[in-house]
């Protein structure tokens, strides 16, 4: 069986991948590149970023690859249609929205036929998105990372049933890590997956040394459930910040007003850029469930072939790539 394209909207991706979008500066113009360059779709973060600092790692993602170039931003975020709406004017391929629901999203990307994909966690949600105009959903499961939604199920229970529910294109996202989960997921009715936490852990990922160090030392009982003051559950590695979350005493100083809804517990922002610059102990380090799984920190190319050799041998899927 070949393996099979994606298709979101006018925009074909040879191989079925999405890298998640992993702020703040996570994933920046080079990790979202290489991503397009080998077949997937490549995302930057958006949250946490000035409009002319987006507007800077577009021009470079573009300058990098003709692969397909998204943009992720947290609905969550005060300046959300703003970022959204600065990509788009740098001509981005795709707008990803998550943490939060938005309405006002999808007339913006009608405006200029830019595809919009939707977070969701649920049927309903998927369906309210497929009412509203989605060109995608992107169903993500409770072994996801970062900011979670309300379900306490894998996608693999559900995913055949949001197939059903839906006529557009869905996702699978959450705990996918290597060959054999993508061959499972796309066997049980997705139409691709969105991966974090691999991409994270490559050589082009804009994290620091010392965070992806912090990668790979993680063990499975290090992975933690934080609450965010975004107002969501969030996966995270444990560290001295996060049982300060834990226990209500990490204080929140200086505040920006960055969100539209905020708890104060403390500043996310700075709390995950602390950690992209290295500071394992203070900052806020966002992972996926099955982040103890991966051993090494590849190319992105390396990745993708490694990837790709799994699903051959996982479920006899061929790739012309």
């Amino acid at each position: 069986m070949k393996l099979p394209e994606l298709r979101i909207g006018n925009l074909v991706a040879k191989i079925p991948i999405i890298q998640g979008g992993m702020a703040v500066r996570i994933s920046t113009a080079r990790l979202a590149a290489a991503v397009g360059e080998n077949g997937g779709i490549g995302i930057i973060a958006g949250s946490g970023m000035s409009f002319d600092e987006l507007r800077t790692e577009i021009r470079l993602a573009r300058s990098l690859t003709k692969g397909i170039i998204g943009v992720n931003v947290m609905v969550a975020a005060r300046e959300f249609k703003e970022l959204v709406k600065t990509a788009i004017d740098e001509g981005i391929d795709l707008v990803v929205a998550g943490a939060g629901f938005s309405r006002d999203v999808f007339d913006i990307g009608k405006e200029s036929n830019t595809p919009i994909v939707t977070m969701v966690s649920s049927i309903k949600a998927a369906k309210l998105s497929e009412r509203l105009g989605a060109a995608a959903v992107v169903f993500e499961g409770k072994e996801a990372g970062g900011h979670l939604g309300t379900t306490n199920h894998s996608i693999k229970d559900f995913i055949a049933e949001m197939k059903k529910s839906v006529q557009l294109p869905v996702i699978g996202a959450g705990g996918i890590v290597n060959g054999q989960d993508i061959a499972e997921v796309l066997r049980l009715g997705a139409d691709g997956v969105q991966m974090g936490t691999r991409f994270a852990m490559s050589e082009e990922c804009n994290a620091a040394p010392a965070l992806k160090a912090f990668y790979l030392k993680a063990q499975k009982e290090d992975v933690v459930l934080i609450d965010s003051p975004v107002g969501l559950p969030g996966r995270a590695l444990k560290n001295p910040f996060a049982e300060q979350i834990d226990q209500g005493t990490a204080g929140s100083k200086g505040c920006k007003g960055c969100l539209k809804h905020c708890s104060h517990s403390f500043c996310i922002i700075r709390a995950l850029s602390r950690a992209q610059q290295g500071d394992v102990a203070t900052g806020l380090v966002f992972t996926g469930e099955n982040i103890y799984k991966i051993k090494e920190i590849l190319s992105v190319k390396e990745i993708f072939n490694r990837l790709l050799k799994e699903i051959e041998v996982a479920d006899n899927f061929s790739s012309s790539n």
